[in-house]
């Protein structure tokens, strides 16, 4: 019988369902057949979610992740997942979040072992605003034997930022969704006129979610928003809403369970994505078009690599070009008819099972030696 692959991670967070990232690790380490994950991770621990590693461990090292104590908690960190890795003895290591205290961790106290660093975005753009974690992602890097990035787009981001200075290690793995619990609504598409649009994600300056309550006030037919998720810019955009007359038009709700959003997604007639700056995949534009719904989304290089003509694209943070797809999308119902076949072609490419092979496959070759090759799509 083959040994499995001993594989160590992890994310310095809370283990449950949270966020993307989280979402992603769950579904990734379920999807590798043959391997044997530990993934260190914060209380309090979701069950059901952290039943797809082999074994969860909790740091105790409490977290200060930024500011002038900065040093002394990574160094504390090390001596923690040091031993660790003592005792378990990992082929590989694979660091989430380059540029984080977890993967800094990880790469002062992995000796030989090699590790994959895996970029979500949120990382890269940390590094590019900060000089320490500028520092720490270029540290994290150089004891890199593969960087992962879901996009050629987050790809030439990291190789900008890091002086081009690690090319031959940087490999593209699209993320993908559980494409088998997916399901697409069963009643027919409404005719022309307004549309139920759907908006999910944190409630962050970088979302903009702004761009779409700002939208359907200049919008030319009366579309109504469902504004899905937590964030620090919640109680501003409930009182925009109300500032633009759209108190009726503009629903908020709460963060969701990912079993909860793809119940409600197929209730929704199209989606909208506002990011304005930098996303590094976007798992919620496949989950909707999983779910059949047309997209509308902010032309960023990175949601245009995924998406391509399956989408409309607009000009991201102008609520005004926003406006004019919404408009279009609601006077013309053969196009969002051929939207949501599209979209639904598109999702099938974005398959969980298939970014768990590849992302193993890489795993092999890096514990064999043979590392890696110029920046190619793994």
């Amino acid at each position: 019988m083959t040994p499995l692959l001993n594989i160590l991670t992890g994310i310095n967070r809370t283990s449950e369902p949270s966020s993307g990232s989280m979402l992603l690790a769950g579904d990734l380490y379920r999807a590798m057949s043959g391997t044997h994950t530990t993934f260190l991770g914060r209380e309090p621990v979701d069950q059901g979610w952290s039943g797809a590693f082999d074994r969860l461990i909790t740091l105790s090292t409490t977290k200060r992740p930024q500011g002038p104590g900065f040093d002394s908690y990574v160094d504390e960190l090390t001596r923690e997942v040091g031993a660790l890795i003592e005792k378990i003895r990992p082929h590989a290591i694979h660091a989430q979040y380059l540029g984080f205290a977890l993967s800094l961790a990880f790469t002062r106290s992995a000796g030989s072992i090699p590790i994959i660093s895996v970029a979500h975005g949120p990382d890269v753009m940390a590094a590019e605003h900060d000089e320490q974690e500028r520092d720490t992602l270029h540290e994290v890097a150089a004891a890199s034997t593969a960087i992962v990035a879901p996009t050629a787009a987050l790809a030439d981001r990291i190789d900008r930022l890091t002086g081009r200075r690690f090319t031959d290690r940087l490999t593209v793995i699209p993320w993908g969704i559980r494409l088998s619990d997916a399901r697409v609504r069963d009643r027919p598409s409404p005719g022309p006129g307004p549309l139920s649009l759907v908006h999910a994600g944190r409630l962050d300056d970088n979302k903009s979610t702004i761009t779409a309550v700002e939208a359907l006030a200049l919008s030319g037919q009366p579309h109504h928003l469902t504004v899905l998720g937590s964030g620090t810019l919640r109680e501003h955009l409930e009182q925009r809403a109300i500032e633009l007359g759209l108190r009726d038009r503009v629903h908020f709700d709460q963060f969701l369970p990912r079993a909860e959003l793809w119940r409600r997604l197929p209730n929704f007639d199209a989606f909208v994505f506002t990011t304005k700056d930098l996303e590094a995949f976007g798992l919620v534009l496949i989950e909707a078009q999983a779910h059949g719904l047309p997209v509308a989304y902010a032309d960023l290089p990175g949601a245009r690599e995924i998406l391509g003509n399956t989408g409309v694209p607009y000009a991201p943070s102008d609520p005004s070009s926003l406006a004019a797809v919404l408009d279009e999308m609601g006077r013309d119902i053969q196009w969002r008819t051929a939207l949501s076949a599209a979209a639904l072609d598109n999702a099938r490419r974005y398959d969980i099972t298939t970014a768990g092979r590849r992302m193993c496959e890489l795993t092999l070759r890096v514990t064999s030696g043979r590392g890696g090759a110029h920046r190619r799509h793994a």
